[in-house]
């Protein structure tokens, strides 16, 4: 069985920058995408960077490309996201998951594994 833990979330102000990371532990990541969602309060929980075993594909949601970066360290078995520019809209908390070796996925039930999340709140 494979767990998920977040770090790296803070209290920041708008421009600021703040890089999350997701460390696996147990089981086997092997060949399996990783995802990055958010979920602010009161609203649904919103996929917003994916990347394959491989880290040479990754995919942005509009709200966020440009400004964050997914990457990921196999050997390590973390998944980061670099967050750059951050806004007050970017306030939510931010949870990693892993899903099966297939594509990378963009909806939150197609993950198997998911972590309990780390809050994000940017000041204006």
């Amino acid at each position: 069985q494979v767990q998920l833990v977040e770090s790296g979330g803070g209290l920041v102000q708008a421009g600021d920058s703040l890089r999350l990371a997701c460390v696996a532990s147990g089981g086997t990541l092997d060949l399996n995408p990783m995802g990055w969602f958010r979920q602010a309060p009161g609203k649904e929980r919103e996929f917003i960077s994916g990347i394959n075993w491989g880290g040479d594909r990754t995919y942005y949601s509009d709200s966020v490309k440009g400004r964050f970066t997914i990457s990921r360290d196999n050997i390590k078995r973390t998944v980061y996201l670099q967050m750059n520019r951050l806004k007050a809209e970017d306030t939510a908390t931010y949870y990693c998951a892993s899903g099966p070796p297939r594509a990378v996925y963009s909806a939150w039930y197609e993950y198997v594994y998911r972590g309990q999340g780390t809050q994000v709140t940017v000041s204006s």
